[in-house]
C-alpha cells in the first residue's frame, strides 16, 4: 500500500476510535460514506476479499449481474490492472429510511503518479456508480449497483 493509502487507512482507524471513544452515535450518512471509503481502499489494494464483503449475498448488478460474476469480474481486472489509483466523488447520497440508502459516486481511475489536486484532469476511465444499500446485521452492504460512463446514470 502507498505512503498516501496508509496515511488514509491510519486516518479512518484513529476516527474511528475517536468517534467510539466519543459515544457519540455515527449518522447513516456517515457510515455510508465511511462505506465508499471502504470500497475505494480496497479497490486500491485490490482485494477482492474485501470489496466482496461490502456486496450483500443477494448483490444484482446491471444486467442481473450475480454476486458470483461480480467477483469474477474484479479478480480480472485486477490481473489485467496490477496497480490501481481512483478518485471518488459522491455525486448523491440519501439515506431512506434508518436501514435503507441510494448513492450515486463518479470514480475515476488515474496514473499512480497522479496528484490528487490536479487528477481528475488526468483520468483515464471515468465511470458513474449507483447504488443501493441496505444495513444488514448491523453492517451497510451494497444490495443493487449500476454503472456506466458518466452522463447515463440518473435516478
Amino acid at each position: 500500500m502507498s505512503t498516501p493509502g496508509r496515511f488514509r487507512v491510519a486516518i479512518s482507524i484513529a476516527v474511528s476510535l475517536l468517534t467510539a471513544a466519543c459515544s457519540e452515535a455515527v449518522s447513516p450518512e456517515a457510515e455510508v460514506r465511511a462505506v465508499i471509503v471502504a470500497a475505494e481502499e480496497a479497490a486500491e489494494a485490490r482485494s477482492v476479499r474485501d470489496l466482496m464483503a461490502l456486496a450483500a449475498p443477494g448483490f444484482a448488478g446491471p444486467d442481473g449481474t450475480s454476486v458470483d460474476e461480480l467477483e469474477r469480474y474484479l479478480r480480472g481486472y485486477f490481473i489485467a490492472n496490477q496497480s490501481v489509483r481512483l478518485l471518488t466523488r459522491v455525486t448523491h447520497l440519501e439515506v431512506l429510511a434508518a436501514d435503507v440508502a441510494e448513492a450515486e459516486v463518479t470514480v475515476a481511475a488515474v496514473g499512480k503518479d497522479a496528484e490528487a489536486t490536479a487528477a481528475w484532469d488526468l483520468a483515464f476511465d471515468v465511470y458513474d456508480f449507483a447504488l443501493d444499500l441496505r444495513r444488514i446485521d448491523g453492517e451497510w452492504k451494497v444490495i443493487h449497483a449500476d454503472w456506466r460512463r458518466p452522463g447515463v446514470i440518473g435516478r
